[in-house]
C-alpha cells in the first residue's frame, strides 16, 4: 500500500517488512526493549534510508540495524 506523507509517497509494507526485520534482530540482541511499542528512532532511520533511494527491505533493514547499532542515542534524535 502506498500512502501520501507529505509531499512523498511512502510504501507501508515496505517500511513495516523492514522496521519488523530490524526490530526483530535488534530485540534479541538486547538493544532495544522487547515490547510492542514502536522504536520511532529505528522507524526514522529506515525513512531515511528509503528517502535515500534504498527499496530492497532485507538491505534497508540490514542498513537500519548498523545505522542504529553505529549512532549515539542523542545524534540520532537530532
Amino acid at each position: 500500500m502506498l500512502v501520501e506523507r507529505g509531499p512523498q509517497v511512502m510504501n507501508v509494507e515496505l517500511v513495516s517488512d523492514a522496521y519488523a526485520i530490524a526490530a526483530n534482530y535488534l530485540r534479541r540482541s538486547g538493544a532495544i526493549p522487547d515490547s510492542l511499542v514502536t522504536n520511532e528512532r529505528l522507524l526514522e532511520i529506515i525513512i531515511r534510508l528509503l528517502q535515500q533511494g534504498e527499496f530492497n527491505k532485507l538491505r534497508l533493514a540490514n542498513k537500519a540495524i548498523a545505522r542504529f547499532e553505529a549512532e549515539p542515542e542523542a545524534r540520532a534524535v537530532a
